[in-house]
């Protein structure tokens, strides 16, 4: 089997579950729309089942399984823990995991209504996560840099869909952030991909955080971009209040990857609306506000 994208079924699903967790196979199992590199399906209320679809190696999976129960119990916001873990097989030669399931609805098809409070909770599981990691924790190899490092990257999202009439503008804000001092404390833990569809809301405000593939140690303006990227307009000088620790390098260099991220979620949504692998048509007009919030600043 060279390619299981279009081969993930729920009958796949619980053919494995019988093989090698049988006792969760009278679940319910349902599909979860979305997703690229890895494939979700609900298992009964309160489980998922996550199938290495796309990525290339299971070591984004093994990583989550390794970190999620050690960082878990610290944070103020549920995130998915495994609890079961699928072996590669005849029947399906990829790893799979069993997750609790995180309620909410996906930011990325939803809204945040009540903004102080999103941001006070952003900052609050921020600051819970962001604690000097251990000498043993991963190190990022595709994202995590200064963003001087990641100049090819920007220059080739601006040039895909940076609107003309704001092009100067993004521009100097990426500058601002090539321009800024480096990280100079300890590698802390970073979730690394806080975009709209790794969140979701309930009542209004966040309440739960997934996906933690990306997961390293490192910069924690990675992180700090989500200030702009998720929260609603006018918020993020609260969000920085909040979490208390960010000096004037981190917010430019966070603001800079904001800029980044954005012109990503307005490429992906591009590559949505001309039917290419992996767009994302919604993300478009997510990608867009969040630039227009980066370029109002704080």
């Amino acid at each position: 089997m060279t390619d299981t994208e279009n081969e993930i079924t729920a009958d796949l699903v619980r053919d494995l579950l019988l093989e090698q967790h049988p006792d969760l196979a009278g679940l319910a199992v349902r599909e979860v729309a979305g997703g690229w590199g890895n494939h979700m399906w609900r298992l009964g209320d309160e489980l998922a089942v996550r199938m290495q679809r796309m990525d290339p190696t299971p070591e984004l999976q093994l990583k989550e399984r390794r970190w999620l129960p050690v960082l878990a119990p610290r944070l103020p916001l549920p995130v998915p823990i495994p609890v079961r873990f699928g072996e590669p097989s005849e029947r399906f030669p990829k790893h799979w995991t069993v997750m609790t399931w995180v309620p909410g609805e996906p930011l990325d098809h939803s809204s945040i209504s009540r903004g102080a409070d999103a941001a006070d909770t952003l900052a609050d599981f921020l600051q819970a996560l962001h604690l000097e990691a251990p000498a043993e924790a991963p190190i990022a190899t595709d994202r995590g840099a200064h963003p001087r490092n990641c100049a090819d990257g920007f220059e080739n999202f601006l040039q895909a869909v940076g609107p003309d009439d704001i092009a100067a503008d993004v521009r100097a804000v990426w500058d601002d952030a090539v321009a800024a001092p480096a990280w100079e404390g300890p590698p802390v833990w970073v979730h690394g991909d806080l975009h709209p569809a790794n969140v979701v809301v309930s009542d209004g405000t966040l309440s739960g955080v997934v996906d933690f593939g990306d997961l390293f140690a490192g910069d924690p303006a990675w992180d700090l971009a989500a200030a702009w990227v998720l929260l609603p307009a006018g918020t993020a000088s609260r969000f920085f209040d909040m979490y208390a620790h960010a000096d004037e390098a981190a917010i430019r260099r966070a603001r800079g990857l904001a800029a980044l991220k954005s012109l990503f979620l307005m490429l992906m949504g591009q590559n949505g609306d001309r039917g290419l692998p992996g767009g994302k048509p919604n993300w478009g007009p997510v990608g867009r506000a969040a630039l227009d919030r980066v370029l109002k600043g704080v």
